[in-house]
């Protein structure tokens, strides 16, 4: 069976069985690596059996001209599904993965500054506003941002189940945050469409990822066209830096344990990295 058995066919039973399980920003990130891994792997079909770990690295050199560090997760998806494989018995031979080094990756280290959030916020939509605050308040995700539901507040807290971990938090709701939901709440009150989920847009419907980056994308652009001398600054600033920006602003104000909580990582030494890859040791 292993010798007639192709990288396309494990590919499929993977997508039917082990992707429905993962969250919706991974499934999209899989489905693209594997279009990938397919094209090089697949054409001519490849038998499983006759994959060696020089064809891992040949794979690598091929995917590191354009893209290198989605070269190591589609090395990483390629482990993933081979592992998969041995499980289910349908090949006993090692992974050809192993030994094979991917390429140096640097970790983003960008700090937004609260003049070019600030920047950016003034010429963003109201949608956009109430995002960029909830988002950098909670110090949570793009994802788990948009998620956020008047359902998730309770006993003075807003609960959050972080998408890419699992992990719970309570962030208490008081201070800004308070003012802000009470702010979005109000807003709601006008739309005909009532939506339980926080950050709606102007006819009273969720906001959607896509949404989120295209009046995100359209902001910077103004911002950049209203403050000239800090264009570059705005043009590196993405919304998912919120996150650092909140956690390295909570270390400073409260100390590390409280940014570590707030971001809901495993450990201190997580936390600590992420915060001072942006600003350096205080």
């Amino acid at each position: 069976m292993g010798a007639v058995l192709t990288c396309k066919s494990v590919s499929e039973r993977y997508l039917k069985e082990i992707l429905p399980r993962k969250a919706v920003q991974t499934q999209r990130d899989n489905v693209k690596g594997l279009a990938n891994l397919l094209t090089f792997f697949n054409a001519p079909p490849a038998p499983l059996e006759s994959i060696q770990p020089v064809h891992i690295r040949q794979y690598m050199d091929w995917r590191g001209k354009t893209a290198k560090t989605r070269a190591n997760r589609e090395k990483a998806l390629f482990s993933h599904i081979w592992n998969c494989a041995r499980a289910w018995g349908l090949t006993s031979a090692p992974n050809p993965c192993a030994g094979i080094k991917g390429f140096s990756e640097n970790g983003r280290d960008i700090y937004i500054e609260s003049n070019i959030f600030d920047a950016v916020w003034q010429a963003a939509d109201q949608p956009l506003r109430d995002a960029l605050d909830l988002a950098y308040l909670t110090g949570q995700r793009p994802a788990d941002t948009l998620r956020m539901s008047s359902l998730h507040i309770s006993a003075g807290a807003l609960t959050v189940v972080q998408g890419k971990t699992d992990k719970k938090l309570r962030i208490e709701i008081s201070g800004e945050l308070a003012q802000l939901i009470a702010r979005i709440e109000e807003r709601k009150k006008s739309y005909k469409v009532h939506a339980l989920i926080l950050i709606c847009n102007e006819s009273g419907r969720p906001l959607t990822a896509s949404a989120l980056r295209s009046r995100f994308d359209k902001a910077r652009v103004v911002a950049e066209k209203k403050n000239p001398a800090l264009k570059e600054q705005i043009e590196a600033f993405q919304f998912r830096d919120l996150r650092a920006k909140a956690g390295t602003d909570k270390a400073d104000s409260h100390g590390m344990r409280a940014a570590q909580e707030q971001l809901g990582h495993e450990s201190m030494s997580m936390t600590e990295h992420y915060v001072r890859s942006r600003l350096g040791q205080k």
